[in-house]
C-alpha cells in the first residue's frame, strides 16, 4: 500500500480554514500513550502535514469524567519542540450546563489546559434541551472578536438548527458556523448523506468533518474496545460489529486494511474536508495516512464494494440531532 508523503489539505467549509485530510482526535488519545512516544507522534504528525488536533476539555455532561487527554496534549507539543504556529487545534465549546457555564470561562479553562491563549477554530457541542440559539451564536462571535478562535462549526445539531444558526448569523452580520462533525462511517451514513444535510454543504458552503470514522475502533477489527467509545444512534452497534468480516473482504479485495477502507470511504464524501483518527502508535498513522492515496486511486469503486454495510438506513432520522434515536418517519 502506498502511503501519503504530506496530507493533501482542504478548506474546511466555504468560509473555513484550509485543514489537512487527517487530523488527530484527542478523547481517550493522549492518555493512551507514554509521554515520549506521544511527543514522538505529534512531531511525526506535524511533519507530514497533519497539523490540525481536536483537543478538548471532557468535563461536562455525559463527558464529566475530569479526563486529562488536553492537558497530555499541550504536554505532548511541548516536548515535541512546536511553536504554536506549528499546528492548529480545534477545541470545543460545551452546551450541556450553557448558559451556567459560560463560552468565555469554558476557553480560559480550555486554553489553560492546553498551554495556549488562543485556538484556531472551536466545535460547539451537541445538547438534548435546545439553547436559546440566538444567544449561541452571539455569544461565539463576542469569543471570536476576542481573538480566542476564527472559526466555528457544530457537534451533531440537527440540520435545522445549524440552519437557523447560519441564516440569523448572516442577518445579523456576525460570524457563522463553517463546518459540522458529524459521525460518519461505511455503517452510518444516514446523516451526513441525508437530504437535509446536503442541502447544508450544497448550499450554505457547510463543509463537513468525520467523527469516528472506525467506531471506537471495530472498524479497524477491534471488536471489544476495552476504552470507552461513542455513542451508538439506533442501537447498530452489534450489527456493526457482525458485519466486520465483510469489511475485511471488501478491504482484501483492494490490497488495503480495513480501516484504510473506513477512513477513504468517508474521504470520497464532496463536502468531506477532513476525518477525525484517534491514532496512538506511528504504525496506526501510517496506516490511517495510507488512506488517502486508496480515496483518490478508488474512490467511487470503493464505495460500491461497501454498499451493503450501511446499517442505520431507515433506522436514523437525518433531520434529527444525534441524541435521539428516534426512527425515521413513515
Amino acid at each position: 500500500m502506498e502511503f501519503a508523503e504530506r496530507a493533501p489539505r482542504r478548506r474546511l467549509g466555504v468560509d473555513g480554514p484550509e485543514v489537512p485530510l487527517l487530523a488527530l482526535g484527542s478523547w481517550n488519545t493522549w492518555d493512551r500513550m507514554d509521554r515520549e512516544d506521544a511527543a514522538r507522534l505529534v512531531r511525526l504528525a506535524v511533519d507530514r502535514g497533519v497539523d490540525l488536533f481536536d483537543v478538548a476539555h471532557y468535563n461536562f455532561g455525559p463527558h464529566a469524567e475530569n479526563a486529562v487527554t488536553d492537558v497530555l496534549f499541550g504536554q505532548a507539543v511541548d516536548d515535541a519542540g512546536l511553536a504554536r504556529e506549528d499546528y492548529l487545534i480545534c477545541g470545543k465549546l460545551w452546551l450541556w450546563d450553557y448558559p451556567n457555564s459560560s463560552f468565555a470561562e469554558q476557553m480560559k479553562v480550555s486554553l489553560g489546559r492546553i498551554g495556549t491563549d488562543h485556538a484556531d477554530m472551536v466545535v460547539l457541542g451537541d445538547f438534548m434541551e435546545r439553547p436559546d440559539l440566538h444567544t449561541v451564536v452571539t455569544d461565539v462571535a463576542e469569543l471570536v472578536r476576542a481573538g480566542r478562535f476564527t472559526h466555528w462549526g457544530v457537534n451533531n445539531w440537527s440540520a435545522g438548527d445549524v440552519l437557523f444558526a447560519c441564516r440569523f448569523a448572516a442577518a445579523e452580520g456576525l460570524v457563522a458556523p463553517s463546518f459540522a462533525q458529524l459521525k460518519y462511517s461505511i455503517a452510518r451514513r444516514s446523516v451526513p448523506e441525508g437530504e437535509p444535510w446536503s442541502n447544508l454543504f450544497e448550499h450554505e458552503g457547510l463543509g463537513l468533518q468525520a467523527s469516528d470514522v472506525l467506531e471506537g475502533g471495530i472498524l479497524a477489527g477491534r471488536l471489544e474496545p476495552e476504552r470507552k467509545i461513542g455513542a451508538d444512534p439506533g442501537g447498530i452497534r452489534d450489527k456493526i460489529r457482525a458485519a466486520y468480516p465483510e469489511l475485511r473482504r471488501a478491504a482484501d479485495r483492494f490490497g488495503a486494511t480495513p480501516a484504510q477502507v473506513a477512513i477513504a470511504f468517508t474521504l470520497v464524501h464532496p463536502a468531506v474536508a477532513n476525518v477525525l483518527v484517534g491514532v496512538s502508535r506511528a504504525a496506526q498513522f501510517e496506516d490511517n495516512m495510507a488512506a488517502i492515496g486508496l480515496a483518490a486511486r478508488h474512490g467511487a469503486e470503493l464505495r460500491d464494494a461497501v454498499a451493503g454495510l450501511w446499517l442505520d438506513r431507515d433506522v436514523v432520522d437525518p433531520a434529527a440531532s444525534w441524541g435521539t434515536d428516534a426512527p425515521v418517519p413513515r
